[in-house]
């Protein structure tokens, strides 16, 4: 049985309720009516409700099933504009609430925050951008979280991957307060990607061994991402004691043991790593599409991780399938 099987019938048996940004798009369509089909998840799709049904008819998709919610005709947009304000704690005036949330991206995730949805996908036509920021701004991140990060899960036959943060975060700088102090080192940050990251993989199966990659291997290297990649490494062991995880190390040290345990003697995750933490969004981005495109690995994310609830990013470029396997991993993190 396949991840996705396992979800779908997780799902199944405890159906969730998710929301799409964007009801017209025929991928979302073609998804939305394959979750009503098999009793997966129960819909909401956002938009104009005669374009949604038009668009469904035209591409031959039954959303019979589906709630369809017109922002522009929604009976409990008030209260939504009050919460919202409440919410936005004076940065933004009743005005600008309710023309934010004349969109779906801001609409859907005050859906989600008022318990109205479950969880959450976007990004069809939207930016990530235009996804995260209304989850930074109104579901905010857990109290347990000074970051929101992402990661990917890398699928081929049998063998899964997990890789962050690859989306997110460009790079990592020390959170200082009023006075110049340090509150959140760079470390600690990359850190807390590395140990969300292996939960994401703990969802889908996968026994997270984490190595924090660099061009240096246990101290061969200076300069660059090094200190960074390694001081991340001594943090991660303070905050997660039990997480298997090691570092700095470079890619084939992280998966070729006869390397890893040559540079590394003795850890238990070189040449053996699963999952995989970059120090910059440059190397992760670069590092996940490569294992895509030439390694043959179905690549599925990017997952958000850090949020109160599950609100997720689709890539514009993304098919129906992609579109409802994202769909299943949203509501499997609930």
């Amino acid at each position: 049985m396949s991840i996705f099987e396992t979800f779908e019938q997780k799902l199944q048996a405890n159906p969730k309720s998710i929301v799409f940004t964007e009801g017209n798009d025929a991928r979302i369509l073609s998804a939305a009516s394959r979750l009503l089909a098999g009793k997966t998840l129960n819909v909401i799709l956002l938009g104009n409700v005669e374009e949604v049904k038009a668009a469904a008819a035209k591409g031959g998709f039954d959303v019979t099933g589906a709630e369809i919610i017109d922002p522009a005709n929604y009976e409990g947009m008030d209260e939504m504009v009050a919460k919202m304000v409440e919410l936005r704690k004076g940065k933004m005036t009743d005005e600008q609430c309710r023309e934010a949330l004349s969109k779906g991206n801001y609409f859907g995730t005050m859906l989600v925050k008022m318990g109205k949805a479950d969880c959450l996908l976007g990004g069809a036509t939207y930016s990530t951008a235009d996804t995260v920021r209304p989850a930074l701004q109104l579901v905010k991140t857990k109290k347990t979280a000074h970051l929101v990060s992402s990661s990917f899960i890398l699928v081929r036959g049998e063998e899964k991957l997990a890789m962050g943060d690859c989306a997110i975060n460009i790079d990592y700088q020390d959170s200082v307060d009023k006075e110049g102090n340090v509150t959140y080192t760079a470390a600690q940050k990359l850190a807390e990607v590395a140990i969300e990251t292996a939960k994401t993989a703990e969802i889908f199966g996968i026994e997270p061994k984490v190595a924090m990659l660099s061009f240096s291997t246990n101290g061969s290297g200076k300069g660059g991402t090094v200190k960074l990649s390694h001081d991340a490494t001594i943090a991660a062991k303070e905050m997660a004691p039990d997480l298997l995880i090691d570092g700095e190390m470079q890619f084939d040290a992280a998966v070729a043991p006869e390397v890893g345990q040559l540079k590394f003697p003795g850890s238990k995750v070189a040449g053996y790593a699963n999952t995989f933490i970059f120090p910059t969004i440059e190397a992760g981005n670069i590092g996940y599409k490569i294992a895509q495109r030439l390694g043959g690995f179905e690549a599925y994310g990017p997952i958000l991780q850090g949020l109160n609830a599950p609100i997720n990013d689709l890539s514009r470029g993304c098919n129906a399938e992609e579109v409802y396997k994202m769909a299943l991993i949203t509501a499997a993190l609930i």
